[in-house]
């Protein structure tokens, strides 16, 4: 299919443009239509983007579907994907349906702005993954916050004018340095071409700062410790599909912006800075899941165990090791799938109780036995059960840290410990005992719609925990191209 990278980039615009459209021509009444316009369209975009993983080479480490067009000022549209770029557009693909389909009964005010508002983060989320042109990133990577901060400040909670500003402003000053970066890039090396400048060797004395630059940005989108406080925040407020797509998606923008340009093309700064990497990451798994285990909101908890799975991705994509890449990129798909799901359990109780509390719960077993299951499995998932995508991706890069760093490994591994601990004990918390609050006597087990909501992201949990060649196969080739060229470049 030509062009077909155009085509699942901006076919949720097109989507985006008939809602506004049957808005027009409604004046004013087309919430129906806004919802099917938008669950078709995400649709069809996971059937392109399946379509195009099925025609993808596995065994090419190169750029692939590439488009090419002189844009203006030397800025090219430039677009392509590898075997890790595919699988995050596969990725948010699949998840946006979920999304829409989660929203379908609970988002009521504004629907037809709510509708739109997903289409073109989804625009913006796959053009961060498909750009090829250092400026065509950067449009795609900022432009993310705008329908993010508007689907939190206006359909969050409470305090969601806070958090959406604070959510707003952390990733944007995290991504000034990195802009100053690519404009000197560009001066330096006479081309905003990324593959281009993955091959141009930068002055060892220069690789520190555009590294820090590149780091600034990245660290905090996805988030690391410390610039992790926003995303609690952000979470707490946002509506649930929010958090599935903040989770599921947003945060690793950061963990790829790691792989396209800070180990790639500054080799000898990624070195470098590599303690400095491993300590941050080892601090964000081991206390955020403290911080985790003593919250009393059962969508902060996720939120910060978000922050600590992050941990094991920045710890393995700067182990430098096919091992350690191979398992931060499983990592983050995996979370894409369980950390969305926890989010979609929470929202459920959420619709139906009006409160996260851990304390106004207990019992639900007895009154919510699929919804029990469901849960226990995406826990499970959580706290790297062997058997599912969790564990896959803790146990590759926690091995790939083990071979330049045993104690980053030992303590990540206490950090697992720990996990389990606050996980389980949320869910006894729950789910067991007796129905203390008499407004829980009543409560309804999930329904179909939510039923379908789950069935795939369970499907895809234990899937890739017992077939992970799934996603293995596919960035095999890219990965060993990008730590053979790193190794050769610190001289490993």
């Amino acid at each position: 299919m030509p062009h077909i990278l155009s085509i699942v980039t901006f076919l949720p615009l097109v989507g985006a443009a008939l809602v506004l459209a049957a808005r027009l021509a409604s004046k004013g009444g087309a919430d129906g239509a806004a919802r099917w316009i938008t669950l078709i369209t995400t649709l069809a975009t996971l059937a392109v983007s399946v379509v195009m993983l099925a025609g993808f080479d596995a065994s090419n480490p190169g750029y692939q579907f590439v488009e090419r067009y002189l844009w203006f000022a030397g800025a090219q549209y430039h677009l392509g994907v590898d075997g890790i770029s595919i699988l995050f557009v596969v990725l948010t693909a699949f998840l946006m349906p979920l999304c829409i389909l989660a929203s379908w009964t609970t988002i009521k005010d504004r629907v037809v702005e709510y509708m739109i508002a997903f289409l073109v983060l989804e625009t913006l989320v796959i053009g961060v993954f498909t750009a090829l042109d250092l400026f065509l990133f950067y449009i795609f990577f900022e432009g993310t916050l705008v329908p993010m901060f508007i689907i939190i400040g206006v359909w969050g909670g409470a305090n969601r004018i806070y958090a959406a500003y604070k959510f707003f402003l952390y990733t944007l000053l995290g991504s000034v340095l990195m802009l100053l970066a690519m404009l000197w890039m560009a001066y330096e090396t006479g081309t905003t071409s990324i593959p281009a400048l993955k091959t141009y060797a930068f002055d060892p004395y220069v690789q520190p700062f555009l590294w820090l630059a590149f780091f600034a940005s990245f660290a905090v989108k996805m988030p690391m410790w410390p610039v992790h406080t926003w995303l609690p925040d952000a979470h707490v407020q946002a509506p649930t599909a929010g958090s599935v797509i903040l989770a599921g998606i947003l945060l690793k923008l950061g963990g790829y912006g790691f792989l396209l340009f800070n180990v790639p093309m500054f080799p000898d700064a990624s070195e470098t800075f590599r303690p400095l990497v491993f300590a941050l990451s080892v601090i964000a798994i081991v206390y955020t899941s403290l911080v985790a285990f003593r919250q009393t909101d059962i969508k902060k908890l996720i939120a910060y165990s978000s922050v600590a799975h992050m941990g094991f991705v920045t710890m393995g994509i700067f182990a430098g090791n096919d091992t350690g890449v191979q398992g931060a990129v499983f990592q983050m798909i995996s979370h894409g799938l369980i950390s969305g799901a926890l989010f979609l359990c929470v929202g459920v109780v959420y619709d139906r109780m009006h409160t996260r509390e851990i304390a106004f719960y207990g019992g639900l077993t007895s009154r919510m036995p699929w919804y029990a299951a469901i849960f226990l499995l995406f826990t499970m998932a959580n706290v790297g059960l062997p058997g599912t995508s969790g564990f896959i991706g803790e146990i590759l890069t926690m091995t790939g840290a083990y071979e330049v760093s045993t104690w980053t490994a030992f303590v990540a591994a206490l950090g697992v410990i720990v996990s389990a601990v606050y996980a389980l004990t949320l869910y006894r918390n729950v789910m067991f005992g007796e129905i203390v609050n008499p407004k829980l006597k009543t409560i309804a087990d999930i329904d179909t719609r939510e039923l379908v909501t789950f069935l795939p992201l369970i499907v895809g949990t234990v899937w890739l925990g017992v077939q992970p060649g799934v996603v293995l196969d596919v960035t095999a080739a890219s990965v060993e191209a990008l730590t053979t060229t790193y190794r050769a470049a610190i001289g490993g």
